[in-house]
C-alpha cells in the first residue's frame, strides 16, 4: 500500500498543541495520528488505525494461539446484571449512567465480568463444557475525574477483556498461567520493555493480581523493584513488621508545650534540644504523624478515620483507598472537625483514638508500630505533644493499614534487597476473580459426580489503545515518532526532495516496487515543499526507514535511514528495492 502524502488526510503541526502533556502524546499529535475530540476523547486521523490495528492484530493472534475464543458484547447495558454484582454502587462517579426512553437504567460498560458470566450460564451447564477461556477487544467508558495524557487515561479506551471459567482452583491456576504466557509473547512482539508486578485487584474482587507496567518515567503508576527480583505496584507491597520491643526503661509518658513546630523537622529539632533521649538523637521516624480522613461508603454514611504513621512518611492516598475499597477516601473537612471536637487538628494523638475509646473513631497505624516502640505524637491540646508515648502501654491501635508511602530504600518483602522506586504505564492486568461474580450471578455447573460447583473465574485486560500509547512513549525521541517495525503505518517512507522530474519519477519507480512486493509505504509527493519540512516532517512521522531521493540521485545513490538509530547508508539506485526489502524482513 502507498500512502500519498499529497492526499492523505492528515497535517502535521510545527509547534507542541496546548492540551498535550507527555512526548508521545505530543508527537501522535503533531504527526497527525490523534485529534482531541473533547475532554478524554479523541478522534483517530487514517495514520492512527494503521498503528491500532496492527497492535489490535498482535493481541488478537496471540489470544487465539492460546485457545481463547473471541465474542463481542454491546458497550450499552443494562443495569441489572451489575446491580446484581454490587458493582452498579461499587463503581461510583466513574460510572456513565443513562436511562432510556422509558425511563429504564442503563450503563456504558467500563468492564464486562457480569455480562461474560451470563452469557457462559445462559449456555453451559455442565464441567465437560470446561475449560473456557473467551475475549473481547471492545470500547469501554469510564468517568475520569482528570482524564489526561491523552490516550494513557481517556474516558474512552480500547480494551481486550478475555475471562477464564474452570471448575475447581487448580484449573483457574493454569488458565491463570496461560494468560500470562500470552501476555508475555504478546509484550514481546510489541516491542514493549515491561516489567511483571504483583498488584493489587481493587473493586475488580479476587485474590491473585499481576500488572504488566512499561518502565518509563512519565508512568502514572509507582511500582518498586528489588535486586533480588522483587517487584510490586506501590499500592501491594507489605511492610515487614518489626519485632516487638522491651519498654521497661523508657519513661513514663509526658505532655510538654512545644512552641513554634509547625512541621515534623521543627517538632525535632525541638525535642532533641529540650527533652533529648538518653541513647540517640530524636528523628523523624520517632514522631507519630496521625492523619485523618473521612470514608464515605456507597450505601451511605460517612466515618472518620485516622491513621498512624511514622512522621519521615506521609499517608499515600492510592495505597490508603486500595486498602477500603469499596469506600471512598475522601478529606476531612473544617466542619468535620467542628463535628468531632475530640480531634484537635494538627496535635491529633492516639490516646483519645480507637473505637472503644469515647471518640469512637477507628484508629490503623502503620505496621511499623509494633508494641514497645516509643513515639513523640500530637497531645490533643493546641500547641502541646506528648513525649515516650508507648504503642502497647499507652495506646491499644485498632489494627493496621498499609497506607504509608514507599521510600527508596526500604527493605523487600521477601528479603531480597533495598526497594527502588520507579514509574509505569499499566498495559496489562490478570486476575484470578475466584467465585465472586460466579455467586453474585449464580454460575454453576454438574460436576462428574452430578453436584452443582460454583465455576471460579479469572479476568484479564490488555489496553489495546493504551498500548498504542505506551508504544509512542517509549520509543518518542526529540525529532518525534519512532515506532517499531512490527507497529508502524508503513515499512519505508520513501521522500521526493528534489526540485527536477528525475526525483520525482526515481521516488515514484521505487515506492511502487516496494508496493509490488508487499512493502507498505508513505511516498511524500507534496507539490511545492521545502526539503527541510520534508525531513522533519519524515521524522515526525516514525516510521522505521526512510528513503531521501534527492540530489544524490545524480551520482546514482539514494540515501537510508533508520530512524531509531540514526544511521544512515548511500545505496545505488539499481540495488535500492533489493536492499530495503530485505531491510523490511530483517
Amino acid at each position: 500500500m502507498i500512502l500519498r502524502l499529497s492526499n492523505l488526510f492528515v497535517r502535521t503541526l510545527r509547534d507542541d498543541p496546548a492540551d498535550a502533556e507527555l512526548p508521545g502524546h505530543t508527537a501522535m499529535v503533531r504527526a497527525g495520528y490523534i485529534r482531541r475530540a473533547g475532554s478524554g476523547m479523541h478522534t483517530w486521523l487514517p495514520l492512527g488505525p494503521l498503528v491500532y490495528r496492527k497492535v489490535e492484530a498482535i493481541v488478537r493472534e496471540e489470544m487465539d494461539r492460546m485457545g481463547a475464543q473471541e465474542v463481542h458484547f454491546p458497550a450499552l447495558l443494562p443495569r441489572e446484571p451489575y446491580e446484581l454484582s454490587g458493582r452498579w454502587e461499587e463503581y461510583g462517579a466513574t460510572l456513565f449512567r443513562l436511562q432510556d426512553r422509558r425511563g429504564n437504567d442503563h450503563l456504558l460498560a467500563p468492564t464486562h465480568e457480569e455480562m461474560f458470566t451470563l452469557l457462559v450460564k445462559d449456555l453451559y451447564s455442565s464441567y465437560k463444557d470446561l475449560p473456557l477461556s473467551l475475549y473481547q477487544i471492545q470500547i469501554k467508558y469510564r468517568d475520569e475525574a482528570r482524564p489526561r495524557a491523552g490516550l494513557l487515561r481517556a474516558r474512552e479506551f480500547v480494551m481486550k477483556d478475555s475471562y477464564s471459567f474452570d471448575v475447581d482452583d487448580e484449573g483457574l491456576e493454569a488458565s491463570y498461567q496461560q494468560h500470562r504466557d500470552a501476555y508475555i509473547a504478546t509484550f514481546d512482539r510489541l516491542g514493549l520493555h515491561y516489567v511483571i508486578v504483583s498488584a493489587m485487584s481493587g473493586a475488580m474482587g479476587g485474590s491473585r493480581s499481576e500488572e504488566f507496567l512499561c518502565p518509563t518515567p512519565v508512568g502514572e503508576d509507582t511500582f518498586v523493584r528489588s535486586p533480588g527480583g522483587y517487584a510490586a505496584n506501590v499500592e501491594a507491597v507489605v511492610t515487614p513488621v518489626p519485632d516487638p520491643l522491651s519498654y521497661d526503661d523508657v519513661p513514663v509518658a509526658h505532655v510538654e508545650d512545644t512552641p513554634d513546630t509547625p512541621t515534623i523537622e521543627t517538632l525535632v529539632a525541638f525535642a532533641n534540644e529540650h527533652f533529648p533521649r538518653g541513647d540517640r538523637h530524636w528523628e523523624a521516624a520517632d514522631t507519630l504523624k496521625n492523619v485523618v480522613v473521612m470514608l464515605r461508603y456507597l450505601e451511605g454514611g460517612r466515618t472518620p478515620l485516622v491513621v498512624g504513621v511514622p512522621g519521615d512518611r506521609d499517608v499515600d492516598t492510592k495505597r490508603l483507598q486500595a486498602q477500603v475499597e469499596p469506600a471512598v477516601v475522601e478529606p476531612f473537612t473544617d466542619e468535620d472537625f467542628a463535628a468531632h471536637p475530640a480531634l484537635v487538628k494538627g496535635y491529633i494523638g492516639p490516646q483519645v483514638l480507637g473505637e472503644d475509646s469515647a471518640s469512637g473513631i477507628r484508629y490503623l497505624v502503620d505496621p511499623r508500630v509494633v508494641e514497645g516502640t516509643r513515639w513523640v505524637t500530637g497531645a490533643n491540646r493546641h500547641g502541646h505533644h506528648v513525649f515516650d508515648l508507648v504503642c502497647g502501654r499507652d495506646f491499644t491501635p485498632d489494627g493496621t493499614v498499609e497506607a504509608a508511602e514507599v521510600l527508596d530504600g526500604d527493605p523487600a518483602p521477601d528479603g531480597s534487597g533495598p526497594l527502588e522506586l520507579a514509574r509505569g504505564i499499566e498495559i496489562g492486568h490478570i486476575f484470578q476473580l475466584g467465585r465472586k461474580y460466579a455467586d453474585a450471578l449464580a454460575l454453576q455447573v454438574l460436576d462428574q459426580h452430578g453436584k452443582l460447583v460454583t465455576v471460579t473465574m479469572g479476568s484479564y485486560g490488555i489496553g489495546v489503545s493504551r498500548a498504542v500509547a505506551a508504544i509512542a512513549e517509549t520509543t518518542v525521541d526529540e525529532l518525534g515518532l519512532c515506532w517499531p517495525r512490527q507497529v508502524a503505518p508503513a515499512d519505508v517512507h520513501v521522500v521526493n526532495a528534489g526540485k527536477g522530474e528525475d526525483t520525482g519519477a526515481a521516488a515514484e519507480e521505487l515506492a511502487a516496487g516496494l508496493d509490488a512486493a508487499g512493502v507498505d509505504v508513505v511516498l511524500d509527493d507534496r507539490a511545492k515543499l521545502s526539503p527541510g519540512v520534508r525531513f522533519k516532517d519524515a521524522e515526525l512521522l516514525g516510521v522505521p526507514t526512510i528513503v531521501i531521493v534527492g540530489k544524490r540521485l545524480v551520482d546514482g545513490v539514494v540515501e537510508v535511514k533508520d530512524r531509531r538509530t540514526g544511521e544512515r547508508e548511500d545505496v545505488a539506485v539499481a540495488e535500492a528495492l533489493d536492499h530495503l526489502i530485505a531491510v523490511c524482513r530483517s
